[in-house]
């Protein structure tokens, strides 16, 4: 699978826009050359270079038929708890230093997940996982 956004390049620097500084809007997000057979997508976005990690976005219940989310939404799909305490999208917000945002897509086996969030979704979508790959930039403060 191959996982691309037109706001930022891998390895590269995100924006001030996707970011508590900025509009804390989320990024264009697509995806292509996925699983025939996945029946969902989810996405995470993660930080896991602040202390105990940190849950920035999760969105599950994508259609199969869905391979692009526009900038700033709208989202086709379900929105779980993050560690912001929020159902919706946590732009980069690093103490100090450049921290590394993980956008994770996983290709899954299951058209609907229930309750899906920042404690459990390792599980849910490990349970149903026929593929990930991820997106990787950094942002710091």
């Amino acid at each position: 699978m191959e996982f691309i956004s037109n706001d930022f390049d891998q390895d590269g620097m995100i924006p001030k826009k996707f970011t508590c500084d900025g509009d804390d809007i989320s990024p264009h997000l697509r995806w292509e050359n996925t699983p025939d057979n996945k029946k969902s997508f989810a996405i995470l976005c993660d930080d896991p270079d602040a202390s105990g990690g940190w849950i920035h976005w999760i969105v599950y219940n994508i259609p199969p038929d869905v391979n692009e989310i526009p900038q700033g939404g709208p989202i086709p799909g379900s929105e779980g708890e993050n560690d912001f305490g929020k159902t919706d999208y946590g732009g980069p917000c690093p103490p100090g230093g450049v921290h590394r945002y993980f956008f994770r897509l996983y290709a899954l086996d299951t058209p609907k997940l229930e309750g899906v969030n920042k404690n459990n979704y390792k599980k849910k979508f490990g349970d149903h996982l026929i593929e990930k790959t991820e997106l990787m930039g950094k942002y710091g403060r």
